[in-house]
């Protein structure tokens, strides 16, 4: 699967899930999670987001909070605002300045 980078599922501001999300297609994630996040696509978890649990996908973007442990195929990008703690398996991982990272990375 080739990932547009485009959402086709979103979580709203405000919204709270509590249990697992397992999603085919790209994800955004702008309210909150606890659970597993599965995502065949790319998730992005958006500057108000807040994920405890972890996250196995394709590519992710972290710009909002996320606690948990995160397996990527391809490349994490944490934005400057993004805050991450937990271990990370990786195939690329790119961080700009201002980011956050308390754990572990292995890269594949």
């Amino acid at each position: 699967m080739v990932s547009s980078g485009i959402a086709h599922n979103a979580l709203a501001p405000g919204t709270l899930i509590t249990g697992n999300i397992n999603a085919e297609e790209d994800l955004r994630i702008d309210g909150k999670v606890e659970g597993l996040i599965e995502c065949a696509g790319k998730v992005v978890i958006g500057p108000q987001a807040e994920i405890t649990g972890d996250i196995h996908c394709t590519n992710a973007d972290i710009i909002g909070k996320v606690t948990g442990n995160v397996v990527i195929k391809e490349t994490l990008s944490m934005k400057a605002s993004g805050v991450f703690t937990g271990d990370l398996i990786a195939g690329n991982l790119e961080i700009e300045p201002g980011a956050v990272f308390n754990g572990t990375c292995k890269m594949q």
